[in-house]
Order: structure tokens, then sequence, then C-alpha cells
């Protein structure tokens, strides 16, 4: 069997027009600037509007992400969109981004990894490519968190924030692009960062809507305990299995959880500053799309070249985490 190897085609992102800074917040709940930024590093978000679905995010990001690898949705073989704020519980959010891109009879799905799903869904893409099954693939990263955002609760939703990014994969007769991929999850913890209602567990109802349960629910003293020492082993771990140093690396790129995380991340790998991309000042956190936006923003502003590697590590509510070096 011929076994083919990934080209990473083309990248696009997309944000909300409406951006809403921690002077806003201030209004909303009991918060202040200097209290958010000293211990996130974020200073604003973009906020969807009542009107816009994660579908809508995603369908430009697509477009945005097909423009830039020269092709058309007709040349899509399958979609795959990586949410936890999917349109509905079904159909999936890649069906509705199937339809608004109108991509003639591609398979389409969704994952749902939480934070973790883009680098999840490159090992998805990369199987699909290398074992012949499909030539291209368009996979997105792309979240709504605004719309189970509890705004009552200031120690998360100063943390959130809408926006997608996405990425066109392609057959190549030379080496794969996506140098190595490792995985794992904990369900252990899964009462630290989850959303309890609107599931089998607890269906939507009068008093499930009364106890909030439809909001995201976090205890973010305890994830950052587990996410910082777990993202660590899974860069280090997708660096060995690349055979490459974080001298080889050209940016690391975390998952824009908060800025402490971020730092305490690049001092276990002993990365340099300049090699970290950090943009959840301006973003937030947006799950599932944080790393394909953030490479998206640094490859539009022609801070990287052809050839480069770069590495993207991740963590997410379930416990899911990864990592994964890729060359453009």
């Amino acid at each position: 069997m011929t076994t083919y190897g990934v080209k990473i085609l083309g990248t696009g992102s997309y944000v909300p027009e409406k951006v809403l800074t921690n002077a806003d917040l201030e209004k909303i709940v009991e918060t202040t600037d200097d209290w958010i930024t000293s211990r996130t590093g974020i200073k604003e978000r973009h906020i969807a509007d009542d009107k816009t679905a994660t579908s809508d995010l995603a369908a430009e990001a697509a477009r945005r992400a097909l423009a830039d690898a020269k092709l058309t949705a007709a040349d899509i073989d399958v979609i795959i969109v990586a949410t936890i704020t999917p349109d509905m519980i079904f159909p999936s959010t890649a069906c509705f981004v199937q339809k608004a891109l109108n991509a003639p009879q591609c398979a389409a799905f969704d994952i749902l990894a939480a934070c973790s799903g883009f680098i999840y869904g490159l090992s998805i893409a990369k199987s699909y490519i290398e074992t012949g099954l499909f030539k291209n693939v368009l996979l997105i990263g792309a979240e709504t968190l605004s719309k189970i955002t509890d705004w009552k609760d200031r120690n998360t939703c100063v943390l959130l924030g809408d926006g997608a990014g996405a990425m066109v994969l392609g057959r190549t007769e030379g080496p794969t692009a996506i140098r190595s991929l490792c995985m794992s999850a904990d369900g252990n913890y899964d009462q630290l960062l989850y959303l309890p209602g609107g599931g089998s567990r607890n269906p939507a109802s009068a008093q499930t809507i009364e106890q909030r349960l439809h909001y995201l629910k976090m205890e973010g003293k305890e994830v950052f305990k587990v996410a910082v020492p777990k993202m660590a082993e899974a860069a280090m771990k997708a660096l060995e299995i690349a055979k490459l140093t974080p001298a080889d690396i050209a940016y690391i790129i975390p998952h824009q959880a908060n800025k402490r995380i971020i730092d305490a991340i690049a001092k276990r790998l002993d990365f340099p500053t300049e090699k970290v991309v950090i943009n959840v000042e301006r973003f937030g956190n947006t799950s599932a799309a944080t790393t394909i936006l953030a490479l998206d923003e640094i490859r539009k502003q022609g801070k990287t070249k052809e050839g480069d590697l770069i590495e993207l590590v991740a963590f997410g509510g379930g416990f899911t985490w990864g990592a994964t070096v890729i060359q453009l």
C-alpha cells in the first residue's frame, strides 16, 4: 500500500469584530483590569453576537485557509471541526460548515477534545492523508465560548473568548509535514473543568437552568497544577519522537489559556522568550482555536518561512493534552 506524505497547504483565522476589554468587564463583575492582567495576561477578548454561531466563525476561517491554499471547497474531501461549543448537539458543526462553503459530497464530522482538539484533529488528518483515504483535509478549531460563559463568575468569565482557525492539509510525495504527534488523557480529572448541563447526564430542565449547569465550570488552581507538567511532558515527548531539540524549533505555540501557564511551560522547556508565541492578551482562551489561530497570525505577519519547525502544545478539559511538531 502506498504511503503518502502530508503537506500544510494553507491556514486561515477569524474572530468576531466585537472586543470586550477588561474595562468593560469591570462594569459586569467585581474585577479590575489590574487583577485580570496580573493573573492571566489577558487585556481583551473577541465576543460573537447573539446571531453568530460557531459554524459562522469556522466557515470564515475556512474560506481564508482555502484562499491561502489556492483551493476551492470542491477540492476538500473531509471537513473536521474541533469544538466544545457546537451549533447544536447534532447535526455536527462540520456539516453546517460544509453547507456554508457549499462543499459538494465531502465527509464532515466534529471531534471533542476540548482545548487539545486541534492537535487531536491533526492526528486524524495525518492518518487519512497518509493512507490515501483522502487527498485534502480541512481541519478547523472553532469556539464561541461566550455562549457557555457564566458572566456572574469572575474567575472564569475573564478568561474566555471566541474565534476560529483553519488549516488545509494535502497529499505530497515528499516527507510529511507532521513530524511528530503525542496525545493523552485522564478522565479522573473530569470535575475540574467541565460543562455539567445539557448532555445525557444532566438533560436540560428548569432545575439545571436554575442551577446554572449550562455554563463552564473550572477549578483554576487545580487545573494549573496538572496543566503545566503535562504540557511540558508532551512537548518534550513530541521533540524526542521527531529527534529534535528546542534549539531546532523556530516557534513553540502553547495553548493560550493564560500567561502564567505559558511562562511556566516555557521555563520548564528552556525555550527563549522570542521563540514563544503569545497572543492571549488580545484573544483570551479560545479553546480548540488557540494554537491554529496563533499559527495563522505569525504566518500572516511574515514571522515564519517555508521549512520552519513549529511545535504546538495544548491542554484541556477531560483532561486531554497533546503536542505536535509540524514543518511549514
